[in-house]
């Protein structure tokens, strides 16, 4: 299972929300023991891009020797 506050990496595509795999979150909350969680993703700019609950197939831990990359994200308002 999963902590609140740990980083973690979408390992599916949320077109919704112009997030796609690789896109970096914060869970902000653990539903029911780790089957799923509420996960706020931001822009570099702190700007709240969105909150979501994902089911924990939809998301991984951060890795070792893992970098992050920027990427524009168009963001519906």
């Amino acid at each position: 299972m999963l902590d609140e506050l740990s980083s973690v990496v979408l390992t599916t595509d949320l077109p919704d929300y112009g997030l796609v795999v690789g896109d970096i979150g914060t869970i902000v909350l653990v539903h029911r023991g780790g089957d799923g969680y509420e996960v706020e993703f931001i822009a570099l700019d702190g700007q709240t891009i969105a909150v979501t609950s994902l089911r924990a197939d939809q998301i991984r831990p951060v890795g070792r020797h893992e970098i992050a990359h920027a990427r524009p994200v168009v963001v519906s308002e």
